[in-house]
């Protein structure tokens, strides 16, 4: 019987990454120094009890590792959840969707669904994209403060999944709400009252599976051009997904889509801020330094903490004995640091070129459909924000949200100077 590793810090407690940044890479660094690859204890998951923590789980924080694990399906799969969370499948699907299947479920349904993810597509959201960044500092300009997170990072990626799927203005909100819980479920500010761990995830996917199958009815035989049209009114049938398939991609696609790039926005503004003289470079030659810019960003914040795998057979990696059944965690945030890959690893480089990071995922089938989205989203909200509010800076520490899976943050507080909107 294998036992745990309790010399290190467990990266999979929810708690772990409410810590200073400072101490959490500390201790990634040592897991890269001591223990890159490491059998460790799986956390409780809820106060009642009602799920039971596992026998253990790999923790894997190298970047060449996620990258073998990532490639190779028919050994790490992905029909057993992605979260450190063993629940039936049609929870998993449920929550999940393709994320959680393997070949031949999920190349048929990523191949459908790639249609909203098209050149095309994605240039006809441009105008969506820079019309909301717009708005959205208009709102805020003229106060010269701002809770950062939940009035300008969060507000962008929310509008552009909702508008991509044809989702009324009217719902952001309760949207915004309910992925909140999906994945902050671990953090105190998010757990509704007198609620279970599986009865919130529960409810709050079902509001977003009503109100997916309410709008698919609605765009049912019509002639729209958004995602939802497209996918119920495919002619031909096995490109037409069912209503619980569609549901499901549905809440994968606005809380992947919602929470990872408003949390790569959120710890942004945090690195430009500790940074200026980063900060400075961009601002002296933004469209040039952009995209480099922005995969530092995505990088460092590693929106997503880590993706779970689950060993289908007896394995060897890097000369540790994996069993059937073991759970695998990739640490995309530990091998975002990886020493082995990236120079001066934990130093924010607006200019760091080449960069290989995983805040996507790993490469193989399962890299993020939306990654190219999120990327122009980050870039014309900082582009919008660079032009407008050209101070704008952190003025506290990120509120952080308190999980493993998703390396959030809850709130910020913003000041600049005010600024006139472009409406007035």
């Amino acid at each position: 019987m294998r036992e745990w590793n309790t010399d290190l810090p467990n990266m999979m407690e929810a708690a772990f990454w409410t810590q200073p940044a400072d101490v959490i890479d500390a201790v990634i660094a040592r897991h890269h120094a001591e223990a890159p690859l490491d059998w460790f204890e799986e956390p409780d998951y809820d106060d009642d009890d009602v799920i039971k923590p596992g026998p253990g789980y790999w923790c894997v924080t190298r970047h060449a590792d996620v990258a073998t694990i990532s490639r190779n399906t028919e050994v790490f799969s992905s029909a057993d959840g992605i979260t450190m969370l063993d629940a039936p499948p049609e929870f998993l699907e449920f929550f999940s969707s393709m994320i959680a299947m393997d070949d031949p479920r999920h190349a048929r349904l990523r191949r459908i669904v790639a249609k909203g993810f098209t050149p095309r597509m994605l240039a006809d959201l441009d105008g969506s994209v820079q019309t909301a960044a717009a708005e959205i500092v208009d709102s805020v300009c003229e106060r010269g403060s701002c809770d950062f997170v939940t009035e300008v990072a969060a507000a962008l990626p929310l509008k552009i999944v909702c508008d991509l799927m044809g989702i009324p203005r009217s719902e952001y909100q309760g949207v915004f709400e309910a992925t909140n819980v999906i994945l902050g479920i671990s953090d105190p500010e998010y757990q509704p009252e007198d609620f279970d761990f599986l009865t919130a995830l529960l409810t709050a996917g079902g509001q977003l599976a009503g109100l997916m199958n309410e709008v698919a009815a609605a765009k049912r035989g019509g002639d729209g051009t958004d995602l939802t049209s497209v996918l119920v009114n495919a002619e031909l049938a096995d490109d037409q997904l069912s209503d619980a398939d569609l549901a499901s991609f549905f809440v994968l696609l606005v809380v992947a889509g919602n929470e990872t790039t408003r949390n790569a926005i959120s710890w942004g503004l945090k690195y430009l801020t500790d940074h200026p003289d980063q900060r400075a470079i961009w601002a002296a030659d933004f469209e040039g330094v952009a995209p480099t810019a922005v995969e530092e960003i995505v990088r460092l914040s590693s929106p997503v903490g880590y993706m779970r795998r689950t060993v289908t057979r007896d394995y060897v990696l890097d000369g540790r004995e994996m069993q059937q059944g073991d759970k695998v965690a990739m640490f995309y945030v530990a091998a975002n640091r990886d020493p082995a890959v990236f120079t001066d690893p934990f130093k924010f480089d607006v200019l760091r070129d080449p960069n290989p990071q995983y805040g996507y995922g790993g490469p193989g089938p399962h890299y993020c459909l939306g990654a190219h989205l999120a990327r122009r989203e980050m870039t014309v909200m900082y582009r919008e924000l660079f032009n407008r509010l050209p101070d704008i800076v952190a003025v506290s520490e990120p509120d952080a949200l308190q999980a493993a899976f998703i390396h959030g943050v809850k709130h910020l507080d913003a000041e600049f100077t005010p600024a006139a909107p472009l409406a007035a």
